[in-house]
């Protein structure tokens, strides 16, 4: 049934008014005493009260040890910082409470209009003020009687109202209390987020500084390896050349013999062959050199061959300590919302 047809809207000043003194969790007329928020916003303190009391459920009154609470406002989202007071330290707006004296003092002055009134679509005479329970529509009593809604179950039309509101008004309270957790719980989320974000960064700080140490170490023995590799290097060769250097002489001494040998087995005549030839040093020397001679395998330098396979297995196991896991912070509560 279409019974907002007849509803006024004209757009007149004091209907313009009366949006600007509605209150955003009753949605109706704010109610003594209005209370006037930080952010310059109104509510009624009963409904302040109620978004308070939801979103700080362990907050008794003002006798209790909680020193406050907070909520956010529901038509800008501002956060309300409260102390031990409550809704009773916020303060008053006497000027919407004034001004909603003087509107209601100019609506009771005012005479009543009929379409202001919802009326009866099937029987224009006839307002709307019962509520047909099973069709679940609000219709007028010639209908309950006569028209379509007379075997139907009906309630009036006020006690449904007032039930609807207040279901919808403790629905309203309790959307608001669920944003405020719904937003706490974002804000601790961003503030894990920011927290991993900057102990990954540590983490990796720590691991590229234990791996160049590493490294440094690494180097150093490798540099360390390296000069007792070059130090017997040297002392071999230097030993090879001295003999080299002994050998060489032997075999200069050995060739002069030699020449002197051949020109004594020249001479024919054995006087002057037993004068020449110096038959003591040839003789020495045909028998070979007593120098120092080197060692099979000497210029080997296997004996400085380094594994490296269980520091390499060991690298290849390098992992994380196993950590235990962290706790989670949320009491698994699941919140749900429902329009």
């Amino acid at each position: 049934m279409d019974f907002q047809a007849g509803i006024l809207q004209d757009g007149s000043p004091m209907e313009s008014l009366e949006k600007q003194l509605i209150c955003p969790i009753c949605l109706e007329m704010f109610s003594k005493p209005v209370v006037i928020l930080p952010c310059q916003h109104n509510l009624c303190r009963k409904c302040a009260n109620d978004v308070f009391q939801a979103a700080n459920p362990y907050w008794q009154n003002r006798g209790s040890l909680i020193s406050g609470g907070r909520f956010r406002c529901p038509s800008c989202r501002h956060e309300v910082l409260l102390d031990r007071h409550g809704v009773y330290g916020l303060q008053r707006n006497l000027l919407v409470e004034n001004i909603i004296d003087i509107y209601k003092q100019e609506c009771s002055s005012r005479p009543l209009k009929k379409g202001e009134h919802p009326m009866c679509k099937e029987h224009e005479d006839e307002r709307i003020n019962i509520y047909c329970v099973t069709c679940e529509v609000p219709t007028c009593s010639m209908c309950k009687v006569f028209g379509a809604h007379k075997d139907c179950e009906v309630a009036p039309l006020q006690s449904v109202f007032q039930g609807q509101k207040t279901e919808l008004n403790n629905c309203i309270s309790m959307l608001v209390a669920g944003n405020d957790r719904i937003q706490t719980i974002i804000s601790q989320l961003e503030d894990s987020c920011q927290s991993t974000e900057e102990n990954s960064e540590a983490a990796k700080r720590e691991l590229c500084a234990r791996f160049d140490a590493l490294a440094a170490l690494l180097e150093e023995k490798k540099t360390e390896l390296l000069q007792r590799i070059s130090q017997e290097q040297a002392d071999k060769t230097a030993f090879i050349q001295s003999l080299i250097c002994q050998y060489k002489e032997q075999l200069e001494k050995s060739s002069r013999l030699v020449e002197t040998a051949i020109q004594a087995a020249e001479e024919t005549g054995g006087a002057a062959f037993l004068m020449v030839r110096p038959p003591n040093l040839i003789v020495e020397a045909s028998k070979g050199g007593r120098l120092e001679k080197i060692e099979q395998g000497y210029e080997s330098m296997d004996a400085f061959s380094v594994s490296l396979d269980h520091l390499t297995e060991a690298v290849h196991a390098l992992d994380f300590d196993p950590a235990e896991e962290d706790e989670e912070y949320f009491d698994g509560e699941e919140e749900e919302v429902e329009e």
